[in-house]
């Protein structure tokens, strides 16, 4: 066999590897991935060891997804972002913690802006926030609506 035949075999094996390689979409990697314009951010807070809400200018809020678990991130004095940039990204920022966890960073696993009632939906799913419980009105009585009563022996 020559150099050329080697090289037709390699690239096809190389095509047919790749096509029969099907990605699956991944629900939670399909949703839109947000930054933060780190000048922008006015305060955060924690729904758990995990999960925050960032506060931006705009009334903009964010949910930021830690890569791992934070411990004692209630009892730090402040986080702050590490980024190479001005814009804070999934994947390539950091959260540093400030007080009880003094320097040690987690990289940020996902952004996502949030909408007024996704975050209160996220504030009551962490139990931040009471639920509004609505409740039913009483019945209203209408005038002239009374139930007549039959007598049973009369119907003989």
């Amino acid at each position: 066999m020559n150099i050329k035949q080697i090289l037709m075999i390699f690239c096809l094996s190389v095509l047919v590897a790749c096509s029969g390689s099907e990605e699956r979409p991944d629900t939670e990697s399909d949703r839109r991935q947000d930054c933060i314009h780190e000048p922008s951010i006015r305060g955060y807070r924690v729904l758990d060891e995990q999960n925050l809400i960032v506060d931006a200018s705009g009334r903009r809020s964010y949910h930021v997804v830690l890569w791992r678990t934070a411990h004692g991130i209630r009892s730090s004095w402040g986080i702050a972002f590490n980024s190479a940039s001005s814009r804070v990204c999934a994947g390539f920022s950091e959260v540093l913690f400030r007080g009880h966890l003094d320097g040690e960073s987690i990289r940020i696993t996902s952004i996502r802006e949030l909408t007024p009632e996704e975050e209160e939906h996220l504030l009551i799913q962490f139990g931040k926030k009471e639920p509004e419980i609505k409740h039913t009105p009483a019945p209203k009585e209408i005038e002239g609506a009374e139930v007549e009563e039959l007598d049973p022996a009369a119907s003989e």
